[in-house]
């Protein structure tokens, strides 16, 4: 019995206060950084282990002595002496991802509870490969908790409001449905009709954004900006917009508009300036974002100012690193600032070094927050990363705000930050490790299940055939890819071998390591190493496992491996597996099912035409539920036999999609991978036994044993005649 994991408490953000002194002097310029050692230990797995198990395995048959796996139950291994029972076990300050109050709301907040928070600003690329890396980079800075991210609107570029990957919107929409950021889309308005405004704007609020920054915009030159805005019957300010938002979309979103330290550089002076700013906020935007400026001391006045004149919404400083010579001089150039003279003292005689004016960049910015911050004139900082990440994250971790451990989870599944979504709290379990492809096929839904799934009949998945979306492909290059999962394969056990070392972590004999499958790119979760052995060594024997979970009774909320939701909850799990196998191994599963009636399956193969259960009114099965103080019982994630057969296309597509595609027609990695799409069966199976613990690997050890007594008949069973001998199966019509 595996010895349960004591909860940890969440992990509190780090106070201002605490943050570390940065040496004054130029030293550190130069400097090595340091790198994160993400090397993993090898596993060693020994053959003679497994064939002494399945040994000892037969022998406990044979003795009756087969017992469930236990259910991971922390709370019943707790000291009973209260001397070592913590005071309280809720965490001090849980990071939990809030999608349902508006962007303005959580500002707010974070301003009143004086929780300093940081956002990111990012600009559309211009080809599709540029839009692929940019979701990448969104998802791995995500991963540090940022408060919202902005995306810029470049009108010269294309059409910024179109569905092409490139787009600003669709960026933005990305962010927001694929990645789960709180995202803000820039918005320009010089010469534009009311017409034109008003059709992108609903656009984006079909897309799901709720916040727009609102710009005037520029035109190309002087000439071209004065003729701009002579057009009759065109919004010409900032303001215009900002009051068409208000008047015409009340509250549906959250306006934020751009405020200059140092005064617009149009703008007849620094004050006149500042009355302008007045007029967008007294027009209705929330808070403002600034542009970038070079002191603390700019920003601390521009703020007094700002109160002086009766603007009181948030003010966040923008702040923009200097990465290069060059970067500074077309910083100058955007902003029409003059660069201070201690800054150029430094930055002058290291031009040819970038490595060192980053360093000197990074060390600016912080430590000019650092006194925003304990001076109490910032509420966050919003950074301009220019599509780059060392920088921005550098400076984040050096003023403690980068949160370097995981969010706790609202729900188990990875949620949109779409507002039309923010009540669903139901789906199938199928899609947990690909939460993009179930977001995106279900898209047009016009309701998300909200407290239970409902009628299992309704949900009409949309297909998935555009694995080449910049939001769906794999992460990884062709290469990357036949470097882990081989540059042949030569029989269906290379194939096992390649989902055993994904959870056993070993390296090849070339020292190549699985760090994803065609079914998970993500590192193992958890939870699953509460079970990897027993996974390890099923897919050892032809049992491709893509999806699993523990049973669980009455684990906390905050439980590191298995928790979710607020503090103060419990939560249970029923045992699930989810694999392909091959039809020797279907045949013998179904003729053992007999003797675990509290254990419901599914199997299906690629085309449905085989689609058998047990479940005789084709009803939802709870897997997963939680109770919580103060609120109803939730129960997120289900087994549906109606959706099985919608993911059933997808799980089926992926070896043929992202994986038989990898190699050349006609080539026998192909075929290996071809057979296994038409030869093998999808089975889900679900443990309702949940306080006994899991009697999963003991159906499956049956199974893998009944198989070779069937190999050993002179006319070995078939499937069809399997399937309608046995009375607990039913077969589901393919249409």
């Amino acid at each position: 019995m595996e010895a349960a994991a004591t909860p940890e408490p969440a992990v509190a953000a780090a106070s201002v206060d605490a943050i570390p002194e940065v040496v004054s002097s130029t030293a550190y310029l130069l400097e090595e950084e340091e790198e994160d050692d993400d090397s993993d230990s090898d596993i060693d797995e020994n053959d003679d282990e497994d064939r002494v198990y399945w040994a000892v395995k037969a022998a406990d048959y044979n003795t009756g002595n087969m017992e469930p796996s236990p259910a991971y139950a922390p709370m019943d291994n707790l000291d009973e002496d209260d001397s070592n029972t913590p005071a309280t076990s809720r965490s001090s300050s849980p990071y939990v991802v809030n999608f349902e109050n508006s962007l303005a709301e959580k500002i707010d907040a974070r301003v009143a509870s004086k929780d300093k928070f940081f956002s990111l600003e990012f600009f559309p690329p211009r080809t599709k490969s540029g839009a692929y890396n940019l979701f990448l980079r969104l998802e791995r800075m995500g991963m540090g908790g940022p408060l919202f991210i902005d995306v810029t609107w470049h009108p010269g570029l294309g059409n910024t409001s179109s569905d092409s990957e490139t787009s600003s919107t669709m960026i933005a929409h990305s962010a927001l449905n694929y990645c789960g950021l709180e995202a803000m889309l820039h918005m320009t308005c010089m010469g534009m009709t009311p017409q034109k405004v008003r059709s992108d704007l609903e656009h984006a609020q079909m897309l799901g954004i709720r916040n727009i920054l609102a710009l005037r915009g520029d035109a190309n030159n002087d000439a071209e900006n004065e003729k701009c805005q002579r057009k009759e019957g065109c919004l010409n300010y900032a303001c215009d917009l900002v009051k068409l938002i208000k008047d015409e979309f009340k509250d549906a979103f959250t306006v934020c508009v751009a405020g200059y330290p140092t005064g617009h550089p149009e703008a007849p002076s620094y004050e006149d300036d500042l009355i302008f700013l007045k007029k967008k906020v007294d027009a209705g935007a929330d808070f403002i974002i600034t542009q970038i400026f070079f002191r603390a001391s700019t920003f601390k006045r521009f703020v007094d100012d700002c109160r002086a004149v009766g603007i009181n919404c948030p003010i966040i400083p923008g702040v923009m690193p200097i990465q290069s010579h060059e970067s500074l001089r077309h910083m100058v150039k955007m902003s029409k600032l003059e660069v201070p003279d201690e800054i150029r003292t430094v930055i002058d005689p290291l031009k040819g070094n970038d490595a060192a004016i980053r360093k000197f960049g990074i060390h600016h910015a912080a430590e000019m927050m650092k006194e925003l911050f304990n001076s109490g004139y910032a509420p966050g900082v919003h950074i301009y990363t220019l599509n780059r990440e060392v920088a921005a994250v550098s400076i984040l971790k050096r003023l403690g705000l980068w949160k370097s451990y995981r969010p706790m989870k609202s729900l188990p599944f990875k949620q949109t930050a779409d507002p039309k979504r923010t009540g669903e709290d139901v789906r199938p379990i199928f899609w947990n490790k690909r939460s993009k492809t179930y977001i995106y096929r279900t898209r047009h839904w016009d309701e998300f299940p909200n407290g239970r799934w409902g009628d299992s009949s309704s949900p009409a998945f949309g297909e998935l055939k555009d694995y080449y979306l910049f939001y769906l492909a794999s992460r990884s290059p062709r290469e990357e890819l036949l470097e882990m999962w081989g540059a042949s394969l030569k029989t269906e056990q290379d194939v096992w071998d390649i989902f055993k070392r994904y959870l056993t972590g070993e390296r090849d004999d070339r020292g190549a390591m699985v760090s994803k499958t065609i079914f998970n790119e993500e590192k193992l979760d958890p939870e699953t190493e509460l079970i990897k052995e027993h996974l390890i060594r099923v897919n050892n024997s032809g049992v491709i496992t893509i999806n699993s979970q523990p049973a669980v009774n009455c684990a906390p909320s905050t439980d590191s491996r298995v928790g979710w939701g607020t503090p103060g909850g419990y939560v249970f799990q029923k045992a699930y597996l989810e694999f392909f196998t091959a039809e020797e191994n279907v045949i013998a599963l179904l003729q053992v099912l007999g003797r675990y009636p509290n254990v419901n399956f599914q199997v299906i193969n690629h085309d449905a035409s085989t689609n058998c259960t047990n479940l005789k009114k084709l009803c939802p099965v709870a897997v997963t539920w939680g109770v919580f103080p103060g609120k109803e019982i939730k129960q997120p994630t289900i087994v549906d036999p109606v959706s099985f057969g919608a993911w059933r296309e997808e799980a089926f597509g992926l070896w043929r999609e992202q994986w038989a595609k990898l190699y050349e027609p006609g080539s026998k990695s192909r075929e290996i991978l071809d057979r296994i799409y038409h030869s093998y069966f999808l089975v889900n199976l679900v443990d309702n036994d949940f306080p006994k613990g899991n009697c999963l690997w003991n159906v499956l050890d049956e199974m893998l044993s009944r198989r070779k007594l069937n190999s050993k008949l002179a006319e070995p069973p078939a499937l069809k005649t399997v399937m309608k001998s046995l009375p607990y199966t039913t077969m589901i019509d393919k249409d």
